[in-house]
């Protein structure tokens, strides 16, 4: 089993908002969850702490996630930023819990990583021994950002990475599903972010705000969890031109397994899994055009996002929990990737992304 660092999940929002015991078997939550239409993913759900471990997950980015935005996004929006700063407040404050449980593990520091990658070092060993999982928290979104001051007492509290949009239009940027430039505001953001050392995540930005924090911000980039517009074509992806400069930058850029971004012609609501035929193979579509691109493997890891408002309604048809992420060993392979690119893959292209923010 390879060790993977998945650079996104929205642990915290599946706990507080949605009230999923994350320490339940799968199916026991499946089953609690039966009946329920009060969001997409009910009773389908593939991520708990169990099948991280089996999965070899040994270390995510884990999302805090409360916005503002207008119009109102789909998941995670309030009416005021002080809402949005108290529920992601509370999502802390479940990770602290985790913590105190023994589940979980925060890393803000290289100590603290080479630590959590020695006891992961055997990643059957170290699911068996259920040993914590690490951690490294993300904000998605910074609609929760009252102010700048805000951001330094977030860092204090180990925040390492942010993106400053999610859907619609934010406090600080526009969502990938508007057009325009940062907000009022917005330049100050990134520039504290470059400043404090977190790592921009430029995920879900419009196009025209991608290339606006490209230029002011000069620290550590990644797209925690972004496909290819050439293979999909839709806003939430990103373009050859967009994927060349985060190449550049030496960014690196996490698949993600959300099967309307897998594959084109998914129609939202209406496509399923079974009639479309999607697959985990339909993702190495994606982590091979990126490579071709950058002409090596060094440049894509996964951000798996399976947790991210959908379940098994919206994943490939070969995957019934995040454990099966496992099953791309055999699909890179088959398409000639070797053993030391899926290494880079699963994990060491972002292991090697987090050094450098943290050196």
């Amino acid at each position: 089993m390879n060790f993977l660092f998945d650079v996104h999940l929205d642990l915290s929002m599946n706990a507080i908002e949605w009230n999923r015991d994350l320490r339940q078997p799968l199916n026991q939550i499946r089953e609690i969850e039966a009946g329920m239409t009060d969001m997409k993913g009910r009773g389908m759900n593939t991520v708990n702490f169990e099948q991280m471990r089996q999965g070899g997950i040994g270390l995510c980015v884990a999302t805090q996630i409360g916005g503002c935005m207008k119009p109102k996004g789909p998941v995670a929006c309030w009416e005021s930023p002080a809402q949005a700063w108290a529920m992601t407040q509370a999502q802390r404050v479940w990770y602290q819990e985790m913590e105190a449980c023994g589940e979980m593990r925060q890393i803000t520091n290289l100590t603290q990583l080479d630590d959590q990658l020695e006891k992961w070092s055997d990643p059957t060993a170290a699911a068996e021994a259920k040993e914590p999982i690490g951690y490294i928290l993300s904000l998605e979104g910074a609609d929760s950002i009252v102010n700048l001051d805000y951001l330094e007492t977030a860092w204090d509290y180990g925040l390492r990475a942010l993106g400053p949009a999610h859907y619609g239009t934010g406090r600080y940027a526009q969502g990938h599903d508007q057009t325009g430039g940062l907000l009022p505001g917005g330049a100050e953001l990134i520039r504290k972010m470059d400043e404090l050392g977190i790592i921009l995540d430029v995920t879900h930005l419009s196009d025209d705000c991608f290339f606006e924090a490209l230029e002011i911000y000069q620290g550590v980039i990644w797209a925690s969890h972004s496909n290819c517009r050439s293979v999909v074509d839709d806003p939430r992806q990103f373009s050859d031109e967009q994927i060349k400069l985060l190449i550049e930058r030496g960014a690196v850029l996490g698949s993600v397994f959300d099967t309307w971004m897998m594959i084109p012609g998914w129609d939202r609501g209406v496509s399923t899994p079974e009639s479309t035929g999607v697959t985990l193979e339909n993702i190495v579509d994606h982590i091979d055009h990126i490579c071709q691109l950058a002409g090596n493997t060094d440049h894509v890891g996964i951000g798996s996002d399976l947790d991210g408002g959908f379940g098994k309604e919206q994943s490939p048809t070969d995957l019934d929990s995040i454990a099966d992420l496992q099953k791309l060993t055999a699909c890179l392979a088959s398409r000639g990737y070797s053993t030391e690119d899926i290494e880079k893959i699963f994990s060491g292209n972002f292991l090697k992304l987090v050094r450098k923010a943290w050196s």
